[in-house]
């Protein structure tokens, strides 16, 4: 057997999709599970292991790319209040455990794979690699206004929002993009500003969001706002906490999530 090659073997888990794209792993329907049974996101997150902001942010991202939120907060109680799953999240819940149950079995059966050339390793760990940004929101093409460099992609997100992203020509020809087709666009949170109606300025940026926000989550220099657009669309930016103080931020606030049509990345879903 050759040295110095390293061996692979069978682990997989089972994951949900939404048009081909993967949003419930294991590990977010471990969460989801967590938080039936302890009616609360700190104690998901603690019974699996996990910070409260990565809880918030999986719980967020599956409510994006499910197009509906999966957990609701509840008020009350000697803690102030909880959270609990949506139906439609027990449905999925139930249907996933069932499917893991069936995957596992299958696994068994499976017995360790030969040995793989580094060279195979490399490639298939590249090719696993996800995006870094921070917000995706699914939509659908609603136009394409084609420029002499760049193209202007206009995806309707529902709930009478769109998203306006800026791209080149090229790009719009080497994904295909035509008007109907599903899209998804991704945002970095540090692309996106954060404006409130009280001050009357007219900005350039195409794209002015309105939403609430639902969590601010102070750092030592910067904070990240959370800003809900419609129930399941959440976008988040990264501002100073100077930014904060000055504008006054609070939580269920009304705000506006702003960010160039350049600062905009599509992936296609079909």
């Amino acid at each position: 057997m050759p040295k110095n090659q390293p061996l692979i073997e069978i682990n997989s888990s089972l994951s949900l999709s939404t048009a081909g794209r993967s949003w419930g792993s294991a590990r977010r329907m471990a969460l989801l599970a967590a938080i039936a049974e302890h009616g609360s996101i700190s104690a998901a997150a603690r019974h699996i292991n996990i910070t409260y902001k990565a809880a918030w942010d999986a719980i967020e991202t599956m409510n994006n790319l499910a197009g509906e939120p999966l957990v609701e907060r509840t008020t009350g109680g000697a803690g102030g209040g909880g959270a609990r799953l949506t139906q439609r999240a027990n449905e999925l819940l139930r249907h996933f455990q069932a499917y893991d149950r069936m995957h596992q079995r299958f696994m068994n059966r499976l017995s360790q794979i030969g040995q793989f050339g580094a060279n195979n390793v490399e490639l298939l760990q590249a090719m696993m690699l996800q995006t870094s940004a921070r917000n995706n929101l699914q939509g659908v093409i609603s136009a394409i206004k084609t420029g002499a460099v760049n193209d202007e992609i206009i995806l309707d997100i529902g709930h009478e929002q769109q998203i306006v992203a800026s791209i080149t020509s090229e790009s719009t020809q080497n994904l295909g993009l035509k008007i109907g087709q599903k899209a998804l666009a991704f945002l970095k949170a540090s692309s996106v500003l954060v404006g409130v109606n009280n001050d009357g300025a007219t900005l350039s940026a195409r794209n002015q969001l309105a939403g609430k926000i639902t969590r601010i989550i102070p750092g030592a220099v910067n904070a990240e706002v959370s800003i809900e657009l419609a129930p399941g669309q959440t976008v988040t930016a990264t501002i100073t906490l100077e930014s904060v103080r000055r504008l006054g931020l609070q939580e269920n606030q009304v705000a506006y999530a702003i960010f160039k049509a350049s600062s905009v990345m599509l992936a296609t879903l079909e």
